[in-house]
């Protein structure tokens, strides 16, 4: 089962609330705003398959995702809400139209459920790259990243998943190398609907979700909301922490 990590204890009538975060990212990422939430509800942070502390596996599909993502939710109890970001998000789509009954609402970050024809590879790259040998702490990787052409913000981000004293990646980097194709797409024998009320919020400032994509959205989950953070992009989380966690107690406590 995934790994995670849990903030607050449950909440008599209020459901769970899972957060699903995107590649090569982890639960910790979003310890802030799970800590902050927790003063009202039970939440939980997993890693996702092949990242973080969570078992390893030679497939990195959406399907694969959403069951693992059913049984740590039929571990802690059925319905929770659930939010996924980027690749947590379409995880999180993939359970919704897959496992219905687990689920009371969904918030999915800054992602459709569509193909992307952008790729992520050359942030594994850019990982592999990484001289251990001259790392003994995490600005020392982010410094070779730096070089390696990776943004400041992603540096940080990144190297949040570097076990240090162990000098290795919590990434499987080789797997998600293999599996990009489908991390950056769309399972697209999926059918069926999620009916429960769904917030698509995304960066104001990103292009991951269009009004091109609204109809496809609107065939999967035809009560979707659509809302956007100003000046946010795809990591809109990151950028305006505050912002999104008032639209997510707004959303969730309607």
């Amino acid at each position: 089962m995934l790994a995670y990590t849990e903030y607050g204890t449950p909440v008599a009538n209020v459901p769970p609330l899972v957060i699903a975060h995107g590649l090569y990212g982890s639960g910790r990422n979003w310890g802030v705003i799970a800590k902050r939430l927790s003063d009202k509800r039970h939440v939980i942070t997993p890693d996702m398959r092949n990242h973080g502390t969570s078992p390893q596996s030679p497939t990195h599909s959406y399907p694969d995702q959403a069951n693992d993502l059913a049984e740590l939710i039929h571990d802690i109890g059925a319905p929770v809400d659930l939010c996924g970001h980027s690749m947590g998000g379409k995880a999180a789509m993939t359970l919704a139209l897959t496992h219905p009954g687990l689920l009371r609402k969904l918030v999915v970050a800054d992602i459709a459920p569509v193909a992307y024809g952008h790729t992520q590879a050359m942030f594994i790259d850019a990982m592999r790259s990484v001289d251990m040998s001259r790392v003994t702490r995490r600005s020392d990787a982010e410094a070779q990243l730096a070089d390696a052409g990776v943004e400041r913000a992603l540096q940080s981000f990144f190297t949040q998943s570097l076990d240090v004293p162990e000098k290795r990646w919590r990434l499987n980097l080789d797997v998600l190398e293999a599996e990009m194709d489908k991390i950056i797409g769309w399972p697209e024998d999926i059918a069926g609907q999620f009916d429960g009320p769904v917030l698509f919020l995304s960066g104001g400032a990103s292009d991951y979700v269009q009004v091109a994509h609204r109809d496809r959205i609107k065939s999967f989950f035809p009560v979707a909301r659509f809302a956007k953070l100003p000046g946010a992009g795809h990591w809109l989380h990151a950028e305006k922490p505050r912002e999104f966690e008032a639209t997510l107690r707004t959303f969730l406590d309607a």
